[in-house]
């Protein structure tokens, strides 16, 4: 396996961990609490990360830590359980997948990163296979589930942007910096929480079961892993994994719930993931031509000249 690939293999469990968020909302958390269920997923994973790291930023990190926090976590998770709680399930990944879109875009602003034909089809197809496969028949479309749904895909992907522009600091491991982001974006989430949704509701085994599986699988070690990744691929390459997200929801919807998988589905599922495999193909790199150098060093001994050939020598330009 080539060393992109293990980097994309690792990035991928990501978008798959997360994939299973709507089955733990809906199966395992209190209902109509998307503030209090996203600072439940932040804040516990960001002070064990802290804990275990024991860096905090330093000069304009303070300030870029809170930015990438607000974006990746704090506006993101809030909007993202908005639409979950308000839209079908099928219809707030179709929402979501426009996120690739939204980093082309931002990519190109911020990165300079031209937007190819391959990149836009990838990412066109991708939202086209996930609508196919999570997208029923008289889905209800809810105008405030809607915008939430787009908002929080514009904010991960303005994450995802910005992380790529400004990396880390030097010294600074990415399980620090998962750990800033993830503290201070539940530090953004968690007086909104209070103010609008009121105390934390009573938490039975199954809810406090479920939280932990969202701070620290789903959330802490997924979170390192996307990092990581994003600093090693480009900002679209990153982003065309996140159709993983709603692949794995469908088949944890159909092997946990029983939800049914139909031939469209399954079609929707080779075309998305199909366009995520050719959203990670990069350009082949050509081959640097082999020269033969020719070169000659005179001298000039007793009056004569002595020339040295170093033709077929092996030097490569």
């Amino acid at each position: 396996m080539s060393r992109k690939a293990a980097v994309v293999a690792l990035t991928a469990l990501a978008p798959i961990s997360w994939g299973s968020t709507y089955f733990v909302t809906t199966e395992f958390l209190p209902p109509d609490r998307p503030l209090f269920t996203g600072l439940m997923r932040a804040l516990p994973a960001g002070l064990l990360l802290l804990a275990l790291t024991r860096k905090l930023p330093r000069g304009a990190w303070w300030g870029k830590a809170a930015v990438l926090g607000a974006l990746n976590i704090g506006a993101f998770f809030p909007l993202l359980f908005l639409a979950a709680y308000r839209l079908p399930g099928g219809v707030a990944a179709v929402v979501g997948s426009v996120g690739p879109l939204f980093v082309v875009g931002l990519a190109a602003l911020f990165l300079g990163e031209k937007p190819t034909v391959k990149t836009l089809l990838a990412a066109v197809a991708a939202a086209f296979g996930v609508s196919l496969v999570v997208l029923k028949a008289g889905a209800a479309f809810d105008l405030v589930g809607v915008g939430a749904g787009l908002l929080s895909s514009l904010s991960m992907s303005a994450g995802v942007v910005f992380t790529k522009r400004w990396g880390r600091p030097e010294g600074v491991g990415a399980l620090a910096l998962t750990g800033w982001q993830l503290t201070a974006g539940g530090l953004v989430i968690l007086p909104i929480a209070f103010l609008i949704e009121g105390a934390p509701p009573a938490l039975t085994g199954t809810n406090l079961a479920g939280y932990a599986y969202l701070a620290f699988g789903n959330t802490a070690i997924s979170y390192f892993l996307w990092f990581r990744g994003i600093e090693r691929l480009s900002a679209s390459s990153a982003t065309l994994l996140g159709p993983l997200s709603p692949i794995t929801a469908a088949v944890i919807g159909w092997a946990a719930l029983g939800q049914a998988l139909g031939p469209v589905q399954v079609l929707g599922m080779v075309i998305a993931f199909g366009a995520t495999l050719f959203g990670q193909l990069g350009p082949r790199a050509p081959k640097a031509p082999v020269v033969r150098v020719e070169a000659f060093s005179s001298t000039e001994r007793n009056g004569q000249e002595v020339s040295m050939d170093l033709e077929g020598s092996g030097v490569r330009r």
